[in-house]
């Protein structure tokens, strides 16, 4: 079974001779709010939710990584179940903060804060700093001081080789992201030193995108490893254990998902004797985005043109990398690979020759599938890219060639509603839709 008809099956019910969101048909919510658009199914985000709270014990919470999609209507449904947020940025504390977000709930990690960042989040009394070097500790320490307060900081640590794993690695070698593992202690040290810094915990993160849960294990192995060694270094344990995020969806040929019970499992198993351990940290933290929002999203585009050059075809869409620059393959992939992706009111049909699906944009890298075997597509007819609820619209480049930006629909309770208008210009809230 392919990606897609998996991702079918599993997600979109009713999707016969066209595909269904949320019991809607996709024609109907074409014709209802435009083309290019993006469609949220809420009972999947609610499932994949409810699927990975079930399988962590309770001393794990969950926050959301509000950088796979920042969308308040998401980031509502989140707090709603009782979410914290991770962000990465002043915007996204913004975003956190109009969507009713406790400042206590907030994580911000990241590499880059600005001293204007980091002030405004001390001034709203987030939970967590997580310092990514040493001159961060300094920056931080004196703008507590400055402002009279002493701020909660969490040491976000570069792990060992050891811990590498998932598609896009970002820890066990040279990084921007984090303090290296053999200069954690110098690190810990020199917060414990300064009075306006008050030391929380452990970040750690060194990929994402796992599939496999044994990977996800030995890396949450390696971090209570080393929470074990800062709380013998500062003689108590410390208050959190934030093993990032990671959890992946699947989307190309032979990926498949994380099997979520084996990992609840094994999360079970590594933890259970460590509970009321004096050195074990009091709280665990994951820092999901894409898993809980990626497959509920769907990007929706119609056919403008269908040509031949000279032997290969090529179907014209009125949307392409400029709204969705990871399934254009130029968003950290070195070999193009394609998302899942249909025509959307043909799903009945036969595919026939492979053909390039391509966007509007006036550059050769904006095509959405390479020699893809689909049905025969006619100038009208919609195509649909699967697994599009996480960094898609959020990480493309909106404005190259000034297209409108694409809408945003939640599909909830069998009735669509917009959480985002079609735009000229892109902003973080002016063209948003409260509800």
């Amino acid at each position: 079974m392919s990606v897609a008809s998996d991702v079918l099956a599993r997600n979109f019910p009713g999707s016969d001779r066209e595909l269904v969101v949320g019991g809607l048909p996709v024609t109907a919510l074409a014709a209802e709010f435009g083309t290019p658009l993006f469609v949220y199914d809420g009972d999947i985000v609610d499932r994949a939710w409810r699927g990975l709270r079930d399988a962590l014990p309770a001393p794990f919470d969950i926050h959301y990584s509000v950088k796979a999609n920042p969308n308040p209507a998401l980031i509502r449904r989140m707090l709603a179940h009782g979410a914290g947020l991770e962000i990465a940025s002043a915007g996204e504390l913004h975003l956190a903060l109009h969507a009713g977000a406790p400042p206590e709930r907030i994580l911000f990690a990241g590499p880059g804060k600005t001293d204007a960042e980091l002030e405004l989040a001390i001034k709203h009394g987030i939970g967590e700093i997580h310092v990514e070097s040493t001159v961060e500790i300094e920056r931080v320490a004196s703008l507590g001081a400055r402002l009279g307060v002493k701020v909660p900081v969490g040491v976000r640590v570069n792990p060992g080789s050891e811990a590498q794993g998932g598609a896009m690695r970002m820890g066990g070698t040279a990084s921007p992201f984090g303090i290296d593992e053999e200069r954690l202690e110098p690190a810990v040290l020199g917060i414990l030193e300064r009075s306006t810094l008050d030391l929380r915990g452990l970040h750690l993160f060194v990929g994402t995108q796992v599939l496999d849960h044994r990977t996800l294990l030995r890396q949450y192995r390696m971090g209570l490893r080393l929470a074990d060694r800062v709380a013998s270094l500062v003689g108590h344990r410390i208050t959190t254990l934030d093993f990032g995020g990671g959890l992946g969806i699947p989307y190309f040929a032979s990926e498949w998902p994380l099997d979520i019970a084996q990992f609840g499992h094994g999360v079970r198993t590594l933890v259970a004797g460590r509970i009321g351990d004096p050195l074990t940290p009091a709280r665990f933290v994951v820092e999901p985005g894409r898993y809980l929002v990626g497959e509920a999203g769907v990007y929706v585009t119609r056919v403008v043109d269908v040509k031949e050059s000279r032997g290969k075809r090529f179907v014209v869409l009125d949307g392409g990398m400029n709204h969705h620059l990871a399934a254009s393959g130029n968003l950290g992939q070195v070999i193009k690979r394609n998302f899942p992706v249909l025509v959307a009111n043909r799903l009945q049909e036969a595919p026939t020759t492979p053909i390039d699906l391509v966007g509007p944009l006036c550059t050769p890298l904006d095509v959405l599938a390479r020699d893809v075997e689909l049905p025969a597509a006619q100038i009208g007819d919609l195509v649909a890219v699967l697994q599009s609820g996480a960094y898609a619209r959020a990480a493309s480049p909106l404005g190259f060639l000034s297209h409108p930006a694409p809408p945003e629909v939640m599909v909830e309770n069998g009735r669509a509603r917009p959480i985002r208008r079609r735009g000229e210009h892109d902003d973080l809230l002016g063209d948003l839709i409260d509800g």
